[in-house]
């Protein structure tokens, strides 16, 4: 079913990784489909930007935006309080926000391990550890945001291959742990999306486009997917359509998931 069939109207979203990308998109999807959204990120200026776009797009949306750093547990905590004081429950968690680096076992630093293992890794397991409680009475669900580097190997991103599989490991754990509760629990893993991913995790202008043209040919659709693609995906495992699958990765990734050297 499209997206543009589907409505949130009295749902409440938390969103991490709000102000760009796939959480952006994600943000404006939900909104625009009636859902009430909170969304975190780090960057005041693109939190308050993606607020007015949903502001345009539909009169009455109800979005809050939240500055905060998901290294930091007290913005976590913060994060989630502040949905809740401000709309009172919780339907539905994203856990979006994420960031790559490059390295292997050879040069990848601990500074940089530890970041990506942070972001990627820990602040999930606090957020929705904290979000439990609210998702309870509301029998609702959760949807990580994973990459195909979860299900796949690739060589020079280490550190981040190592936290997507972690994900999608705590995305069956607690599908399974809380399936008596009736929330349900599902990642989502994206191919290569064009995003600005990989150029904050190092990649300059140059190195970006050589890797989106070499997606042509390490996707078996032909090219890199985009952010609304993803979220799409991202806004059916949150609506009532998927209320019978919990504990899935499913790749939106153009195929890549599925291929091998020849």
């Amino acid at each position: 079913m499209a997206a543009g069939g589907m409505s949130f109207a009295g749902k409440v979203a938390l969103i991490t990784g709000g102000s760009s990308g796939i959480g952006r998109a994600t943000t404006l999807l939900l909104s625009k489909l009636g859902c009430s959204v909170a969304f975190g990120g780090r960057n005041k200026a693109n939190l308050e930007k993606v607020a007015a776009h949903c502001q345009e797009a539909r009169n009455d949306a109800q979005v809050l935006p939240v500055q905060g750093d998901l290294e930091t547990d007290e913005d976590v905590k913060t994060l989630l309080g502040t949905t809740i004081k401000h709309y009172g429950k919780l339907d539905i968690l994203v856990n979006n926000a994420g960031i790559s680096g490059l390295g292997t076992i050879e040069n990848t630093s601990l500074d940089l391990f530890d970041q990506i293992m942070r972001i990627n890794v820990r602040s999930v397991f606090y957020l929705t550890s904290l979000a439990v409680p609210f998702l309870t009475p509301t029998q609702g669900c959760i949807v990580n945001v994973s990459s195909v580097n979860g299900l796949r190997s690739f060589p020079g991103v280490l550190a981040y291959n190592m936290s997507k599989s972690a994900l999608d490991q705590l995305t069956r754990c607690v599908a399974l742990e809380l399936a008596p509760k009736k929330i349900r629990c599902n990642s989502v893993n994206p191919g290569v999306t064009i995003t600005e991913l990989q150029k904050r995790g190092g990649l300059n202008e140059e190195a970006y486009q050589k890797f989106l043209e070499r997606s042509k040919e390490t996707h078996a659709l032909g090219r890199p997917g985009n952010a609304e693609e993803v979220a799409n995906v991202i806004a059916f495992l949150a609506s009532s359509d998927a209320s019978f699958i919990t504990g899935a990765t499913l790749p939106v990734d153009g195929g890549r998931h599925a291929m091998c050297p020849r």
